[in-house]
């Protein structure tokens, strides 16, 4: 098939197809002899098999790892288990830090009071460590400090 019919099939987008190929989690398709790219079943199950692993958040590199032991049929589960153990691990640290940030944006929000004062908690916060604005002499609204940045 085609990598029309493969993306279709899989679910992974032409584009996505052509990238797999380039950095090798999909091995190179065969050509027909028009030079079209030419795409078996095991092709488009590994596809899928790719496109679930990074629905569910996995990296390339753990993907990568997966595929090696998924087409190990010797393999253990403990291996696969482990993988998918360390990457709950990153998940829930990422959904910590996702909380972290909602609950100080919640907080900056429920401290600026949304009136027309050039003073802003939120943008007080956001400025943090950053250059400070200069006004414009022509319009007296701040503007980044290109000589600090």
């Amino acid at each position: 098939m085609n990598i029309g019919q493969a993306s279709r099939a899989s679910g992974v987008s032409a584009k996505m197809i052509r990238y797999y190929e380039s950095i090798g989690l999909l091995p190179e398709a065969t050509r027909k002899d028009s030079g079209y790219r030419d795409y078996d079943p095991i092709d488009v199950h590994r596809l899928a098999f790719v496109r679930r692993a990074r629905d569910l958040g996995f990296s390339i590199d753990r993907i990568r790892e997966l595929l090696l032991l998924w087409s190990d049929r010797e393999r253990g589960n403990a291996d696969v288990r482990a993988i998918a153990n360390a990457h709950i691990g990153e998940l829930q640290e990422q959904a910590e830090n996702l909380e972290t940030m909602i609950a100080t944006l919640r907080h900056l929000v429920r401290s600026c009071r949304g009136e027309n004062r050039a003073e802003c908690p939120i943008m007080a916060d956001l400025s943090r460590g950053a250059a400070p604005a200069v006004r414009s002499p022509r319009r007296g609204k701040p503007v980044a400090d290109r000589a600090r940045l």
